[in-house]
């Protein structure tokens, strides 16, 4: 099994061309659907502390929707899909055609178009996964959650307890052309999902 902490510079490289591949897919998918161009940064592929991790989002009090699903298969892991709470109103406004700066809380609509967009940035991703692996992965029905990031994420992270007090996390930043959405896509594989994923793409 590969320990996270013995990760070769190529290793790397070759998660973070995948992430980069993926989150190329989510992008596309997401700015299609929108209709705005949505730019994003090269993924950062990090093994963290498991406590740092609301600090990529702005701090554990930040208030954010977070979209999750568990992934299946030969390399099972989880998907995060966090918004500021704010960016998560805008996407809904756009989505459902209203003027921006209308929805000021989540009605069961708007939940279910924003858990369609976690499915579908989450299948763009996990396809890109599959053509570099040929690991075929499938996503859980999607749950949703509007909460500080740090309750958010201490209930994703205690179903990762196992593994103790890192997570292998690759995460990608979304912007929209105009700033209005900004969001956080995090992919955190079970500790023997690497070994897997580093095997398949053949930089053993």
């Amino acid at each position: 099994m590969i320990d996270e902490f013995d990760l070769s510079p190529i290793q790397l490289d070759a998660l973070r061309e995948i992430g980069n591949v993926g989150a190329g897919n989510s992008a596309t998918a997401l700015s299609q659907i929108i209709n705005k161009r949505i730019d994003m940064n090269v993924p950062n592929v990090a093994l963290v502390p498991i406590e740092d991790v609301p600090e990529l989002v702005g701090g554990p009090d930040t208030v954010v929707v977070g979209v999750f699903l568990r992934v299946y298969g030969k390399a099972p892991g989880n998907i995060l899909f966090l918004l500021p709470q704010k960016s998560a109103f805008y996407l809904v406004d756009t989505l459902m055609g209203r003027e921006h700066g209308t929805t000021t809380k989540l009605d069961p609509m708007d939940v279910s178009a924003l858990k369609e967009i976690g499915n579908i940035l989450s299948g763009a991703y996990l396809n890109a996964f599959f053509n570099f692996t040929h690991i075929s992965m499938l996503p859980s029905i999607p749950s949703l959650a509007m909460d500080m990031a740090g309750a958010i994420l201490n209930v994703v992270l205690v179903q990762l307890g196992v593994m103790g007090d890192h997570a292998m996390v690759i995460e990608t930043k979304f912007l929209a052309e105009d700033d209005g959405i900004n969001g956080h896509f995090f992919l955190v594989p079970d500790p023997g999902s690497l070994g897997t994923l580093i095997k398949a793409v053949g930089v053993e």
